[in-house]
């Protein structure tokens, strides 16, 4: 059964290169366009995976990131952003995001990240540890 991705950005663009990319790589793919889309689609579906944006105009990335640690076990999150500043990624990573990557990345080093993150949970749940 394919692995499903949630895609938040609130930049069409983004969110279609992004999804056209993961839908090649055989993934499942679920889009949302701003942070209280992105909660209605994680509760409902349970991703594997959450590419979120930390800039969005009606809640931000972190905002999201710290409501879905209160209502059920989040998958890992890579933040997505334009955000750059050493700050930011300190702060994206303390507030749980498995990883912070910086707009725009190449193809590669995005699905190596996911690929990263997707085989870390399946150890963890074959060593009986919960993410």
């Amino acid at each position: 059964m394919p692995k499903t991705i949630l895609v938040v950005d609130d930049e069409p663009d983004t969110t279609m290169l992004l999804s056209l990319t993961l839908k090649r790589e055989g993934y499942q793919v679920l889009t949302a366009a701003g942070g209280r889309s992105c909660l209605e689609l994680a509760v409902k579906h349970r991703p594997d995976l959450i590419i979120l944006d930390v800039m969005m105009p009606d809640m931000s990335g972190k905002d999201v990131l710290k409501y879905l640690h209160r209502v059920y076990k989040v998958p890992p999150v890579i933040f997505f952003t334009a955000r750059d500043r050493v700050e930011d990624l300190r702060d994206g990573i303390q507030e749980g995001a498995f990883r912070y990557m910086f707009k725009p990345t190449s193809r590669e080093k995005l699905l190596s990240t996911i690929r990263e993150a997707l085989s870390e949970i399946a150890q963890n749940s074959a060593n009986g540890h919960h993410t």
